[in-house]
């Protein structure tokens, strides 16, 4: 309706002086037609004062309207007007780093001042039982790393590629909210991510993610698969009984699972660890966090080692496993620990 009023500041000056001088007569002539019976004749000089006055009180009173209207749209005008985003200054690293440097946008958070602190992106891939979910507490016991768990472990999220690629997009971009979430200055992010999880069946698709998006991967194994073998058995009853006849085989599926995967990724940027390593050398740590990129500090995690006796006390045929595996390549596995 204020833009209907305003109309009025568009009329020229000289035509509504004319109109208001038209109106002036008619009104008077009217007003003298009408009260000529019942009072007496007034001055004309007091009706025209009397008709100008209120002609100029309703002038103001729209004017006033339409500058309220002009002034309440310049100021949200104003008010939405966001400032230009600066550059972020071109970080001091390597030529052969840059494709791995990111500045991710949260859509549910703001970075702030940390718009410009550079993410590495990666993804921790292993295997069931090989020391993987004590690996990501020391990693998310840095300051600046934060790995979201096996996201994949949810049948869904891996269901097809684009689920997957939905989801490693939604972490990749500081959106996936989890007990490892840091704050806006996390300077490394990645998740936890099982071989038989959708990797390899996906791998194509996934490396290629990999390689344009810029992410690293960390193998993490176990030297004796043996132990991890029994460890994952352990978990179904105490001293189980392992299938002595198909024990080979079994090992040499794991052996070739292991070997497809760095097959397919051999082409990204990677890492390979080992579980026996780690727990033995803790310079490995320094190495991981050299990988990613990130401050180098002492981390620590609260998970305790269970199985730490020979492998004997956690099978119940053990001797039957020894005559498995003793002369074959498999046969330090039956020591502790496996030493390459």
């Amino acid at each position: 309706m204020a833009d209907d009023l305003c109309f009025f500041s568009k009329v020229p000056m000289s035509l509504i002086s004319w109109s208001i001088t038209a109106f002036d007569i008619w009104v008077i002539d009217d007003l003298q037609d009408t009260f000529s019976l019942k009072s007496p004749k007034k001055s004309p000089l007091v009706l025209r004062m009397v008709v100008l006055m209120f002609a100029m009180v309703c002038g103001v009173y729209i004017c006033s309207i339409c500058l309220k209207q002009i002034g309440t749209r310049t100021t949200n005008e104003f008010l939405n007007v966001e400032e230009p985003q600066r550059p972020c200054p071109e970080p001091n690293i390597e030529p052969w780093e840059i494709p791995y440097v990111h500045y991710p946008k949260p859509k549910t958070y703001s970075r702030d001042e940390c718009a410009c602190n550079p993410v590495r992106y990666f993804a921790i891939l292993s295997m069931q039982r090989s020391g993987s979910g004590w690996f990501e507490t020391l990693l998310n016991n840095h300051t600046n790393i934060s790995s979201n768990g096996e996201i994949f472990s949810v049948k869904v999220r891996r269901s097809n590629i684009s689920s997957i690629v939905e989801t490693l997009d939604t972490i990749y971009n500081l959106d996936w909210l989890s007990s490892a979430s840091k704050n806006e200055c996390t300077a490394a992010v990645g998740l936890k991510w099982m071989l038989n999880q959708g990797l390899l069946q996906h791998h194509e698709e996934i490396v290629e993610y990999f390689r344009t998006r810029g992410v690293s991967a960390i193998f993490l194994f176990r030297r004796n698969l043996l132990r991890r073998m029994i460890s994952a058995e352990i978990l179904a009853r105490y001293k189980p009984l392992i299938n002595a006849t198909l024990l080979i085989r079994d090992l040499k599926q794991v052996e070739e699972t292991q070997t497809k995967a760095l097959e397919y990724f051999k082409s990204t940027r990677h890492i390979i660890l080992y579980y026996e390593d780690i727990l033995k050398n803790s310079t490995k740590l320094a190495d991981v966090q050299e990988f990613l990129k990130v401050p180098k500090r002492e981390v620590k995690s609260r998970q305790v080692k269970i199985h730490k006796g020979p492998l004997s006390n956690y099978v119940d045929n053990w001797d039957d496993l020894q005559k498995a595996l003793n002369g074959t390549q498999y046969q330090s596995f039956l020591l502790g620990d496996y030493r390459k």
